[in-house]
């Protein structure tokens, strides 16, 4: 299974990406927010994560390979967890997914279904669907930090999740806890670990 792709970003349409590797053109199926995202690289080397699917009727035996590109896994990992939401499915997935993989996670996480509801093909009777499968496994993907950070300047996800559940316990709300954790990631190096995480937030807040 293809996993990653590299290449030259050729062309770029509503729905796909073409790659140049060597003498070959590849076509990816991208998401919105994705699109946005490489609309400033067209003729530069880009790198995406991918997954496969088959498309078409098996019962006419009529079965294309398709490659759907992410720019990193974490966006990867969200699209396959509303991909598993009963009839939601690939093609429903890619036509919804036109806000960044926080906001959309955001909305599900806090349960606002008036919003899901908004994404084409997500109805209020999907949206709850999505919420009630979905509400308890998003606060990684709520707490993304912008994707141009370098890497070396970028808090581990399981920090940034644990410091998350943490102030949620403590009472905050989960608007609140981001808030906290996104400052205190944004004026900070690296942070290793929970209790540093936590430090620096309690330190954010005697300075106001």
């Amino acid at each position: 299974m293809i996993t990653r792709i590299t290449g030259k970003l050729v062309e770029l349409s509503a729905t796909e990406a073409t790659l140049g590797i060597g003498a070959f053109e590849y076509q990816v199926f991208i998401p919105d927010f994705v699109r946005r995202q490489l609309q400033s690289k067209i003729g530069q080397d880009v790198s995406l994560r991918t997954i496969e699917y088959l498309e078409g009727n098996p019962q006419q035996g009529r079965l294309t390979p398709r490659l759907i590109g992410f720019l990193s896994s974490t966006e990867l990992d969200f699209f396959e967890a509303i991909c598993s939401v009963d009839g939601v499915g690939v093609k429903k997935a890619l036509r919804a997914m036109i806000k960044p993989v926080r906001d959309v996670a955001t909305a599900i996480e806090e349960q606002d279904v008036k919003e899901l509801a908004t994404l084409p093909g997500i109805g209020a009777a999907m949206a709850e669907r999505i919420v009630a499968k979905l509400r308890r496994k998003m606060a990684k993907f709520a707490l993304m930090i912008a994707q141009d950070l370098p890497p070396e300047n970028a808090t581990d996800h399981d920090v940034i999740t644990e410091a998350y559940q943490a102030l949620c316990m403590l009472g905050h709300s989960p608007a609140d806890a981001r808030q906290k954790i996104e400052l205190a990631v944004a004026a900070n190096k690296k942070f290793k670990s929970i209790e540093d995480l936590l430090e620096a937030i309690y330190r954010q807040q005697q300075t106001k």
